[in-house]
């Protein structure tokens, strides 16, 4: 009896050991899988936001970016053992910390290249003031991808699959553009719950009194606010325009939306004491809300997660459940 059990034991470990053997070798196959697919993707040409075509030969190894937006797309795509640069300004995810910075607006250009990189991806924003700079890296060998500048989702959709065709994550990047168009697609479903009676008006205010900057159309922030049914008050308005405090206050916003109270002390109760708008319905109702403005700013995956956040603050029995 004795004898029988051990010969069953024996049998399953056995039969156990061969089990993590095959699965060990199926993962080691499909990962060999997707490297051979990889591969198979190079060389690959892409045409950046300045209309350059160019030619990647291999899957990049060693990746720069000078752009925070850039940045936190290449982590989503799973890039963090290839991304050797960031700018300065990369703050997330916590691993951009740990990268070498490689300057502001304008990149040292010297460091770049003693990374030795195989691709620098640019951004259309910055890329006039820097041109000197990226014809420095190209004339080094360097491929330079400069993209686009969205400001719009469909533009960031566009942004995030240039990077993912330059990189060879092309499928990982499909997987984050539909995660994002079906998150978008749930708010824009609860935004119908909302009729036209009980829309609210807000300001958005990126920059404080006295100047008081905010957001018109083509913008994301103008664009989120028009999928979750609030009307901007500066709607009508081009891109970043400036408005005087009596502007602002004639226009009666029912909500409140500051994005700066990450760099300004006590941003929420400074907006609340301003004594010209004590008679305006957000300031009476103490409906002033903070943002952060990387949420609704920056052009990457994120940007889902700062629609969810105004949706929340501006209509809570909707959205905060």
């Amino acid at each position: 009896m004795l004898k029988n059990s051990f010969r069953m034991l024996v049998a399953l470990l056995f039969s156990l050991g061969l089990l993590v053997a095959c699965n060990q070798e199926n993962a080691q196959q499909q990962a060999q899988n997707e490297e051979n697919k990889i591969e198979e993707a190079f060389p690959v040409t892409v045409t950046d936001a300045l209309g350059n075509e160019i030619t990647i030969d291999k899957k990049p190894e060693r990746i720069v970016s000078l752009i925070p937006s850039n940045t936190e797309t290449l982590f989503a795509l799973g890039l963090n053992d290839e991304i050797v640069g960031v700018s300065n300004y990369d703050n997330y995810p916590e691993e951009a910390l740990e990268k070498e910075k490689v300057g502001d607006m304008e990149p040292d250009i010297e460091k770049i290249i003693s990374l030795k990189p195989d691709v620098v991806f640019a951004h259309e924003s910055s890329s006039h003031n820097a041109e000197e700079g990226l014809n420095q890296l190209r004339d080094a060998g360097i491929k330079v991808v400069v993209v686009n500048d969205a400001s719009s989702f469909e533009e960031v959709y566009q942004a995030i699959d240039l990077l993912a065709t330059a990189t060879g994550t092309k499928e990982k990047g499909e997987e984050i553009i539909e995660t994002m168009k079906a998150k978008m697609k749930e708010i824009e479903e609860k935004a119908k719950e909302i009729q036209p009676e009980d829309q609210v008006d807000v300001w958005v205010e990126v920059e404080p009194a006295p100047n008081l900057y905010t957001t018109g159309k083509n913008t994301f922030m103008h664009e989120m606010l028009s999928i979750i049914r609030a009307n901007n008050i500066a709607g009508d308005q081009e891109g970043w325009v400036q408005f005087t405090e009596e502007e602002v206050v004639k226009k009666n916003p029912d909500v409140i939306v500051i994005t700066y109270a990450d760099y300004v002390k006590n941003a929420k109760e400074q907006v609340l004491s301003r004594e010209a708008w004590k008679d305006v319905p957000a300031v009476k109702n103490n409906r002033v809300y903070d943002v952060h403005p990387d949420l609704v700013s920056r052009p990457g995956p994120r940007l889902v997660e700062g629609i969810e956040e105004l949706a929340k603050a501006i209509y809570p029995e909707i959205f905060a459940e």
